[in-house]
């Protein structure tokens, strides 16, 4: 899966590969360029990526955010989620060794 590149003027500022990635890549640039991460928000790009990612529910969430402290909310609760199941997998890893 090709990752989300967060650009301004053609240039790289933030790059994102799932979900946790993009709460915290949003939550940074939110400090540092807010008007990037809302244009990517307006035109569509980031909901359009995350449907690319198959997650539509997510993406549904967000298509019309045009905040970027309304988007990190909404993405807070999967990303706790997310880290969830990481935590279990590596839990049954670990058990079988």
């Amino acid at each position: 899966m090709e990752p989300f590149y967060f650009k301004s003027f053609e240039r790289v500022i933030g790059i994102a590969c799932d979900v946790p990635g993009l709460y915290y890549t949003m939550k940074c640039l939110s400090v540092y360029d807010k008007a990037a991460v809302e244009y990517h928000l307006k035109e569509g790009h980031i909901a359009d990526w995350l449907d690319y990612a198959g997650e539509n529910e997510i993406s549904e969430l967000i298509r019309n955010s045009k905040s970027v402290d309304e988007v990190i909310k909404i993405l807070e609760p999967y990303v706790k989620k997310y880290q969830m199941k990481q935590t279990k997998a590596e839990r049954k890893h670990l058990s079988k060794r």
